[in-house]
């Protein structure tokens, strides 16, 4: 071979060489930079693609390494992201990670939310928590349920119009009662005299439901009273029963979690939240595995009113649940609440109880009707 061609041939060689490694480092990105791996799940990712960017407060942070399908059809996807090392004092166990997309039509990715202060550091592959990302076909489809819903309701309007017509056009001729209290001056005085005291007589009574109002909000605020309620951590006790069931599923649980409220809450016969941390462990098993259904139970001790134990167990049940559904990513229509008030053979502290949080297998149904258990719940 001669001099010209072996030289052709050391050419093409390095520039292959060079074309492979361009290659090789455009695929793998922080290549020299210092990160760490994190996971959030979702059960849909909305046309997120491996290598979209990552967001961590608005601010680019780091990039999707991998998007993984679920193993079963009841599963979530899976996306595996690679983050900068400087964003590690950011990120929390109570991070949220998003799916957003740029602007209305533009690209997806991932946004993390700055975890608080008292949290504890992610470490490398752990899962975060996720929210449901919001799909644009979605919104159009409710659009256009709404608009066909307007449609139907100018036809009504169309129709009860020309009804407004043919009456009107009745009561000029002077047809009908209320034809003949127009043109007819006569029985429109008579008619006039009868209703002046029908007028005094409502304006005494508004005037006397107006005072009850009063008296009866006088008597919200009083700091007696006031200090029953507030004190308990709810005010309408009829917002407990919106996700009681009536009772425990059959079968045996997927995994419980037991508390104790004098950790849990404030005082004794209060429903006030002092140490939310510690149902992290709860949260986050919730959010990051396949359940069916998950019930936050919580009992009384032996002493004390029974009626007022009651409606304190229902609310410590559904403020718990309150906080689990709102820093955790899972369908909250599967957290359901039971308050049971007292229960004998229950390990107590001064009446304190107990709380469990019972997880029941994927498949497991609500029992009964939900709405039964709306009428254990007392008002005070």
């Amino acid at each position: 071979m001669s001099r010209a061609a072996r030289l052709g041939v050391f050419i093409i060689a390095t520039l292959a060489i060079l074309a492979a490694g361009i290659f090789i480092i455009g695929d793998r990105q922080y290549l020299f930079t210092s990160t760490y791996r994190l996971k959030a799940q979702f059960s849909t990712v909305v046309g997120l693609d491996a290598g979209a960017e990552v967001r961590v407060g608005g601010v680019h942070g780091g990039s999707v390494r991998r998007i993984d399908l679920p193993n079963q059809p009841t599963g979530k996807i899976t996306v595996l992201m690679d983050l900068r090392r400087s964003t590690h004092d950011i990120i929390k166990q109570d991070s949220v990670a998003a799916i957003q997309t740029e602007g209305l039509l533009g690209n997806e990715y991932v946004s993390i939310s700055f975890g608080s202060a008292q949290a504890s550091n992610v470490r490398d592959g752990d899962t975060i928590a996720s929210e449901a990302p919001l799909v644009i076909a979605d919104l159009i489809k409710k659009t256009d349920g709404i608009l066909d819903s307007s449609k139907v309701a100018m036809d009504n309007v169309t129709v009860v119009t020309a009804n407004l017509s043919s009456i009107s056009g009745k009561i000029d001729k002077g047809q009908g009662t209320i034809g003949s209290l127009i043109n007819d001056k006569k029985m429109y005085t008579q008619i006039d005299q009868a209703t002046v005291g029908m007028r005094d007589t409502m304006t005494h009574a508004q005037a006397g439901i107006a005072d009850f109002q009063e008296n009866m909000e006088a008597l919200k605020q009083n700091f007696l009273l006031r200090g029953y309620f507030k004190k308990r951590g709810y005010e309408d006790s009829a917002e407990l029963a919106k996700n009681v069931i009536p009772a425990l599923p059959e079968g045996a649980p997927l995994k419980t979690f037991t508390y104790d409220p004098k950790r849990l809450f404030d005082k004794v016969d209060t429903a006030k939240l002092k140490n939310q941390d510690s149902l992290r462990e709860a949260g986050q098993f919730l959010a990051g595995n396949e359940f069916g259904i998950a019930v936050v139970v919580v009992y009384s001790g032996m002493t004390g009113d029974s009626q007022k134990d009651l409606v304190l167990t229902q609310a410590r049940a559904a403020v718990v649940r309150a906080y689990l559904v709102g820093n955790f990513g899972f369908d909250d229509a599967q957290l359901k609440t039971l308050g049971m008030g007292k229960k004998s053979g229950v390990a107590s502290d001064s009446g304190w109880g107990t709380v469990e949080i019972i997880v029941y297998a994927a498949g497991t149904g609500v029992p009964g009707n939900q709405q039964a258990g709306i009428q254990n719940v007392a008002h005070p």
